[in-house]
C-alpha cells in the first residue's frame, strides 16, 4: 500500500511541473547532515524533477555564507537558521521571505550529567555553569532569563568541545539534539539529560526555507516546486527508502557517519522536530500567523526583538498548510 500511496503523491506532483528543469540552487546553512534529509531525498529520488526544477543544493560550513548569497542573488532559496533572523530582515528592509519551516521545533538542546538532581527545568537553575554560544546567550537564554529567572552570570563561552561539559558534572551546555548528545555519548560515555527548549515555550520555527521577494513576484512556480518538493522530500526521508539521500550526505560530508546519521533521524522523529503539532493536519512545513505572533511577543519581551516590526512582512503562508504528503506518512 505504502508504494501506491508514494505513486500516487508523485503523479499529482509531476503533473503540475510544465516546463523542461531549470536551475534551481539551495544553500544550506551547514555542513551535508541528516537535518538536511528531506533536501537531499527529493534531489535523489527525483521529485524537484518532476515538477520542473534541477536543484543543486549548496553546502554551508565555517567558511560559508550563504545567506549573503542569496541577499546578492547568487543562489535561489537559503535554509534559515530560526524566526530571529527573518525578523531582523524585516526590520533592516531587507526583502527576505520564509516560505516554510521546515521543523516545527528548535532543536536546540540543553544537556546536563544524569544522577547530579537535574532532572527538571526548573532544577537547571542550580547548575554551576551554563556553557552557550554566543548566539544562545543573545537568543534563547535572554528568554530563559526573562520567563524563568535563569542567571546570565552563570554562562561561559561555549568552544564546539565538549571537554568542559564532561568534566564538570555540575554544568548545563547547549547542543543540537541530533548531534551534541551523541558526542557526549561517544565521548562522555554516558547519556546525557536532554532539555529541548521548544518544549518549554521557546516556540520559533527552525530550518526554514527563506527566498527573495523578487522570486515570488518573478518565479513563484519555481518557489512551489521546490517548497511542496521540500515537503514530500522529508515525509519520503523520516518514513520511507532514505538510503540514497544518506549516500548523497555521505558523499558532500564524509565525515557523517552511519552511527551519527542513523541517532540524528531517530532524535528528529523522536522529539518531533520535523513532524507534530500543525503538522499532523496541515503537512509538514507548516506554519500559523499565531505561532509567529506568539515567538514574536516573546522575544519583544526577552529584549532580543525590536517592538514595532511587522512581521508579517517576514513570511507568508502561500506554499504551505495544503495537506501535501500527509499520505505518505505510516
Amino acid at each position: 500500500m505504502k508504494r501506491i500511496l508514494l505513486a500516487t503523491t508523485a503523479l499529482a506532483f509531476a503533473a503540475s511541473g510544465a516546463h523542461a528543469a531549470d536551475k534551481f540552487v539551495f544553500g544550506t546553512n551547514w555542513l551535508a547532515q541528516p537535518e538536511h534529509g528531506g533536501f537531499y531525498q527529493s534531489v535523489a529520488d527525483g521529485t524537484y524533477e518532476a515538477c520542473g526544477l534541477d536543484v543543486e543544493i549548496q553546502q554551508g560550513g565555517p567558511q560559508v555564507n550563504n545567506r549573503a548569497l542569496l541577499l546578492a542573488g547568487r543562489i535561489d532559496a537559503h535554509m534559515g537558521g530560526n524566526m530571529l533572523e527573518a525578523f531582523s530582515a524585516v526590520e533592516q528592509d531587507i526583502p527576505v521571505v520564509v516560505v516554510a519551516a521546515s521543523f516545527q521545533k528548535e532543536p536546540q538542546v540543553l544537556m546536563t550529567h544524569p544522577d547530579q538532581g537535574f532532572d527538571s527545568f526548573e532544577d537547571l537553575k542550580e547548575a554551576d555553569e551554563f556553557i552557550l554560544g554566543d548566539q544562545g546567550f543573545q537568543s534563547y537564554y535572554q528568554w530563559m532569563i526573562t520567563e524563568f529567572g535563569f542567571d546570565a552570570s552563570k554562562r561561559v563561552p561555549y568552544t564546539f568541545n565538549p571537554a568542559p561539559f564532561i568534566a564538570n558534572p555540575r554544568s548545563v551546555q547547549q547542543g543540537y539534539i541530533t548531534s551534541e548528545p551523541f558526542a557526549v555519548e561517544r565521548e562522555g560515555g554516558f547519556v546525557p539529560n536532554l532539555f529541548l527548549v521548544a518544549d518549554f515555550g521557546f516556540d520559533t520555527y527552525s530550518t526554514t526555507i527563506e527566498v527573495m521577494q523578487a522570486s515570488i513576484d518573478e518565479k513563484p512556480e519555481a518557489v512551489k516546486c521546490f517548497v511542496e518538493g521540500s515537503i514530500l522530500g522529508w515525509y519520503n526521508y523520516l518514513y520511507g527508502d532514505n538510503a540514497a539521500a544518506n549516500a548523497l550526505i555521505q558523499a558532500d560530508n564524509p565525515d557523517m557517519s552511519d552511527e551519527q546519521i542513523a541517532f540524528s533521524i531517530n532524535k528528529l522523529k523522536e522529539y518531533g522536530i520535523v513532524d507534530s503539532g500543525d503538522t499532523e493536519t496541515m503537512g509538514i512545513g507548516a506554519m500559523t500567523d499565531e505561532r509567529m505572533q506568539s515567538f514574536y511577543e516573546k522575544m519583544v519581551s526577552a529584549g532580543v526583538a525590536a517592538e514595532g516590526i511587522d512581521i508579517s512582512a517576514a513570511y507568508t503562508l502561500d506554499y504551505v498548510n495544503q495537506g501535501l504528503g500527509l499520505d505518505l506518512k505510516p
